[in-house]
């Protein structure tokens, strides 16, 4: 078994064995979505509260050990595995932080949900980056438009400068600890506009494609 899963499934057995130790202490309507102010707005019963994501995290890891086994094109994802499977571990050690902070609060803790997420996601985002830039063409990873999976060069080319991108708009996400009260301009906007302008690139860099 490689080191990543032996590290992800540790990470999902503890989410499960915290779920079990702290159900006694937990109350039976549990906070389980906070807005963009920091403010709860909405609530789970005790046990989808503790086991909802420990669940989500065990399914996606299954999504994860299939889908390189299931693309067509699985013999490039062995191209930059290394960068894939990384990435499946800080997505796992990302919904184990959001677990916690959700316990954390449950348990009578209160802080600010929005500032704490600020770092995460901007590291999240940033190596997102990183796998883009890695990416070789198949139909699960990356910036999969018509236009990048239907000529490898405008994979090749959209890929890079999406990876550039997205780690800026993770470097920026950073700023939001230091304006809290625009922090979902930081994290969101920045993300919308590099999504949107590499869907635009791939489309413009096929059509000088197919003209050459």
């Amino acid at each position: 078994m490689k080191k990543s899963s032996i590290i992800i499934l540790l990470i999902i057995s503890a989410s499960f064995v915290i779920a079990i130790y702290l159900y006694p202490r937990m109350p039976d309507e549990m906070a389980s979505h906070w807005n963009f102010k920091g403010e709860v707005d909405d609530y789970l019963p005790k046990f989808w509260g503790l086991f909802l994501m420990p669940i989500i995290s065990l399914g996606l890891f299954l999504l994860f050990l299939l889908i390189p086994k299931i693309d067509p094109l699985k013999a490039n994802i062995e191209k930059f595995r290394k960068y894939f499977d990384g990435f499946m571990v800080l997505m796992m050690v990302f919904l184990f932080y959001i677990y916690l902070l959700s316990i954390i609060w449950n348990l009578g803790k209160r802080f600010d949900m929005g500032q704490m997420m600020v770092p995460a996601l901007g590291i999240l985002f940033y190596y997102c980056g990183i796998l883009v830039e890695n990416a070789k063409r198949n139909w699960f990873i990356g910036i999969r438009t018509p236009w990048t999976l239907s000529n490898e060069k405008v994979w090749e080319r959209t890929h890079k400068i999406g990876g550039k991108l997205f780690k800026i708009a993770g470097l920026i996400a950073f700023l939001g600890i230091l304006f809290p009260n625009y922090v979902f301009y930081f994290i969101l906007v920045p993300v919308l506009l590099a999504t949107f302008y590499t869907i635009t690139y791939s489309y413009f860099e096929y059509q000088k494609e197919t003209k050459q």
